[in-house]
């Protein structure tokens, strides 16, 4: 099937009545038998266009680890505010770009992350068209060095790369706050890499990324230590603008810059407003696992959710589900697990979670639950669910409108 996102949107948020909402998707898939991933076009919907709200007329490129299904790329890019992609491999990122169907691959896809896969490089040297449309992100000349070990620069079509620079904040008595990425932090860091790329034939560097973590991906209304999040994101922020301005000045005089990309789901307000950005990055917001419901600029709607049924009944206040244990990547948390969403109150066991082949839930909610019951989860991280997953299942409204291949359902297995 094929999305459509540009269809006049609900005047209320389709989620903001739980029982109706996880009530409709029940009722869409009440004959598709269990487990069943479903997508609620009407939920996606109003995410991909509140993000083209926040983030005020600057473009936003779509991060696909936080997708992984092409149906949803596809009908996101034709959204007025969507330019290009961000992607996280480099196979992923020559897959997209490749034409399919008598109809043109993805003709702007930059890559999130460093790559070493020497396949993949070698197949990207060989391809103009490829090299074209997919740009290199790298943030030492050792990455460039294997580029060349894999493809003279004579026998290749030039490599479009991006510098990644650190965007993290080194706190005065407080040490590295954010996620290790870049070494090189900043200007003359920065400048000193450019300078270095701009010199080596073969490549030519096109654009600047920094992804602050720290404000992007730390929610601030959690109801935990908010106060000092949100101190840290402020001063964080300041620091940050005065940096990548003069990053960005530095590199201007070096290369000319197409794009200079920043941002995340939770930053789109903070990061459109730094003057030095040409593009902000989104992908977690669209499908919206629970991980980003701690945030008080935004309120996205639930709109991937998948659907497991009860198999038996231990005790009458304990419901068990059959799998579960879907959990996300990062630190071995509580916020990395799956999240029951409806019914209403439902919580795992301490002492078991979310497990590989039962998970038992308890709670008021669990007394009323009768074997062939299903309970909606929720994913901690947006795009995980698809590797779980071969299919999503289209809800809009109550009905069912069609299925979608996740990556692995079109066989595609990248990270």
């Amino acid at each position: 099937m094929s999305l459509d996102l540009l269809s006049t949107p609900t005047a209320t948020k389709p989620w903001s009545h739980s029982a109706s909402y996880w009530g409709a998707m029940s009722h869409a898939l009440a004959d598709v038998s269990g487990p069943v991933a479903a997508i609620n076009a009407e939920a996606l919907r109003y995410n991909a266009l509140d993000l083209v709200v926040r983030a005020g007329g600057v473009p936003i490129r779509v991060a696909s680890k936080s997708v992984r299904v092409r149906e949803v790329l596809d009908a996101v890019l034709a959204l007025p505010g969507y330019q290009g992609i961000l992607a996280f491999t480099l196979p992923e990122a020559l897959w997209l770009a490749q034409d399919r169907d008598g109809a043109p691959g993805h003709d702007d896809v930059v890559l999130g992350y460093p790559t070493v896969d020497r396949a993949a490089i070698a197949a990207l040297a060989a391809d103009e068209v490829a090299a074209s449309r997919i740009t290199l992100m790298v943030d030492d000349l050792a990455q460039l060095d294997l580029v060349d070990a894999i493809a003279a620069p004579g026998s290749r079509h030039e490599i479009r790369v991006a510098i990644d620079a650190d965007a993290s904040w080194r706190a005065p008595g407080l040490g590295h706050i954010g996620v290790f990425r870049s070494p090189v932090h900043d200007a003359p860091e920065v400048a000193a890499l450019a300078r270095s790329i701009a010199a080596r034939d073969g490549f030519r560097l096109v654009g600047l990324m920094m992804y602050e973590a720290q404000i992007a991906g730390q929610g601030d209304a959690t109801g935990s230590g908010d106060a000092m999040i949100r101190w840290m994101q402020r001063r964080s922020g300041a620091e940050l603008i005065d940096r990548r301005a003069a990053i960005v000045a530095a590199l201007r005089d070096i290369a000319p810059l197409e794009f200079v990309n920043g941002g995340g789901t939770g930053s789109l307000e903070y990061t459109a407003s730094d003057q030095a950005v040409t593009e902000l990055t989104a992908g977690s917001g669209l499908l919206a696992g629970h991980l980003f419901d701690g945030y008080r600029a935004f309120d996205p709607a639930p709109a991937a959710a998948f659907a497991l049924e009860v198999v038996r009944k231990p005790a009458p206040d304990i419901a068990t589900v059959l799998g579960g244990g879907w959990i996300a990547s990062g630190p071995a948390l509580e916020s990395r697990q799956p999240r029951a969403a409806w019914p209403a109150g439902l919580r795992t066991a301490p002492r078991e979670g979310a497990g590989e082949v039962q998970t038992p839930l308890r709670g008021d909610a669990a007394r009323h639950l009768r074997v062939g019951d299903r309970v909606w989860f929720r994913h901690s991280k947006s795009g995980e669910l698809a590797e779980r997953v071969d299919r999503y299942h289209v809800v809009d409204g109550s009905s069912l409108v069609g299925t979608i291949a996740t990556y692995r359902g079109e066989g595609k297995a990248f990270l």
